[in-house]
């Protein structure tokens, strides 16, 4: 049973999950998927939110898949290194997603929900890697999504991601950005500090 402070009581039955992708180009219709990186969010029990685990893999080009050179070059990623510990696209959203499912059934919620920094391009890309694995069984809302851009913007007066960290307190790794883990665990980071901030007003609101 899910308690006054829960997560899934804060978010409606949704669990929050931050997601971050690291890609070949910026269409997901054509662009490989080379990593993805998923932060799980938890609850202190009085309201307020932690990031938790972390989930990443790097992730082989699909068959037929565009590598564009500059998006290579600002990640840093070499699809073709053969010390590259790469996995099969299915594989790795099938290892995210039993992670995912298995931290919604132990929160109380329904369904997971994607947390990204200009969100919609980290699910456009999750949705087209689970169109092309068919996988049937995905934890996370389809369309919607919470946008720590656009959240940023309202607590801290800033949209871009190091601009924000930097706004909220946190320190900015510039040699770790761009990897699909420090991006996803410094956006949970600067989640759980906007919702954290808002919570005596959720608090007093839901109480009035």
């Amino acid at each position: 049973m899910s308690s006054s402070h829960s997560i899934a009581d804060r978010f409606r039955g949704f669990l929050p999950v931050v997601v971050d992708v690291e890609t070949g180009g910026f269409n997901c219709k054509t662009d490989a998927l080379l990593e993805i990186a998923a932060v799980l969010v938890e609850s202190n029990g009085d309201g307020t939110l932690a990031r938790g685990k972390t989930v990443r893999y790097h992730v082989k080009p699909f068959e037929g898949a565009n590598l564009e050179p500059a998006s290579l070059a600002v990640n840093g990623i070499d699809p073709d290194h053969p010390l590259r510990p790469a996995i099969d696209e299915k594989e790795a959203l099938q290892n995210v997603f039993r992670e995912v499912r298995q931290a919604v059934r132990e929160a109380g919620c329904t369904r997971a929900i994607l947390v990204g920094h200009n969100s919609s391009f980290d699910l456009g890309f999750l949705n087209e890697a689970v169109e092309r694995a068919t996988i049937k069984r995905n934890p996370f809302h389809p369309f919607s999504s919470f946008d720590t851009a656009t959240l940023c913007g309202v607590a801290f007066g800033q949209t871009v991601l190091a601009r924000a960290v930097q706004a909220a307190g946190l320190p900015w790794d510039e040699a770790s950005a761009h990897s699909a883990a420090y991006d996803a665990e410094i956006t949970a980071e600067v989640f759980c500090k906007v919702v954290n901030r808002f919570q005596p007003i959720f608090d007093a609101t839901r109480n009035s």
